[in-house]
């Protein structure tokens, strides 16, 4: 399985467990029943088996002399500093059952406990930031609602998504490319959701949301559908578009995907993948490339003229790279796995 999005807040709560455990371990379980005494730095030698990364980088071996109950013993510490000199003095704790054992203290646990604490705490201010803004944008756009459905003539409408910037957004234009609905990312953020205003051009409308980073459980088996996805206002996209009557029909064609997008049942809107150079004129001028579906680029057949839903429900496919209307990769035996149900 793999994740996106949470993957770093993942990484970071198991970064943050391992350095807890760590510090535990160094201050209070490994020299438990230790004893504290001085020792003196009698050599500081270059590891011979250590590899260096390049040629300004070494490690020593740090060896001291101390004594217990009047008898000398020789080791090596087990931590280096650079202000460590031959003939220095160092605090150490040893094993009074065999006091060739020793640690140099518990400074690197403290460190690591530290470490582990300020990780978490960050994540747990970020987490409090994520649902003062969540909260916040509720009080702002109150429940989430869409224009109601308005037939118009058919046109012909493209939908296209910003590259090659980390704050990509998405847009529909129409034949004369003009822009009528986009998606502008306002904020960005590594671990919580982006910021976006999703503008209606036609209405002089705009409304903020929160898009939350795309999430995939990838299970590499024929039997088991991939799964893709990410939240619209704290809200799992796919439920969401659930919520509010899309259902979507997919189909795999030899140019592509293809999808029949309909809305509480009556068809909103016929649209299928194309590449980026959605407009006829400028595919025929890279004949080439014209050729290679990409993901977030479709060109649109519709009647509708509210394009809010519509809008979102393309961003769904563009954003999580789903084919399917439950986050899932279209043809697998047993289906998607998370109906949202």
């Amino acid at each position: 399985m793999s994740f996106k999005g949470i993957g770093i807040k993942i990484f970071a709560v198991v970064l943050a467990v391992i350095a807890l455990g760590a510090g535990i371990w160094l201050t209070f379980i490994q020299s438990a029943g230790f004893e504290k005494t001085t020792a003196t730095i009698i050599s500081i030698e270059e590891d011979p088996d250590y590899i260096p990364t390049d040629e300004n980088d070494s490690q020593n071996i740090v060896k001291v002399e101390y004594t217990v109950d009047g008898k000398k013993y020789t080791a090596a510490l087990d931590t280096n500093s650079p202000s460590y000199k031959v003939g220095g003095e160092v605090n150490i704790e040893y094993d009074p059952k065999n006091p060739n054992t020793i640690h140099s203290g518990k400074g690197m646990g403290i460190y690591f406990l530290i470490a582990g604490a300020v990780i978490l705490l960050i994540l747990l201010i970020l987490t409090v930031k994520k649902k003062s803004s969540l909260k916040q944008l509720k009080e702002t756009n109150g429940e989430s609602t869409y224009a109601p459905s308005l037939k118009g003539e058919e046109r012909k409408l493209y939908f296209l998504t910003d590259l090659g910037t980390p704050k990509y957004g998405h847009r529909i234009e129409d034949a004369n490319r003009k822009v009528l609905y986009e998606a502008k990312m306002t904020k960005f953020t590594t671990m919580n959701p982006f910021g976006f205003d999703f503008i209606d051009h036609v209405h002089g409308k705009t409304t903020p949301h929160l898009i939350g980073h795309e999430e995939s459980t990838e299970w590499n088996m024929l039997l088991l559908d991939n799964h893709y996805t990410f939240t619209i206002d704290g809200e799992d996209i796919w439920k969401h578009l659930k919520r509010n009557g899309i259902t979507v029909e997919s189909s795999l064609s030899g140019s592509g995907t293809r999808y029949r997008i309909f809305r509480n049942g009556e068809e909103l809107a016929y649209a299928e993948t194309s590449s980026q150079y959605v407009h006829e004129d400028d595919a025929e001028q890279h004949s080439a490339a014209s050729k290679i579906p990409v993901p977030g680029f479709y060109r649109i057949q519709t009647r509708e003229q509210n394009l809010d839903l519509l809008f979102v429900t393309l961003l769904a496919f563009a954003r999580s790279g789903a084919i399917d209307a439950h986050g899932g990769t279209y043809g697998a035996i047993l289906g998607t796995l998370k109906q949202n149900q």
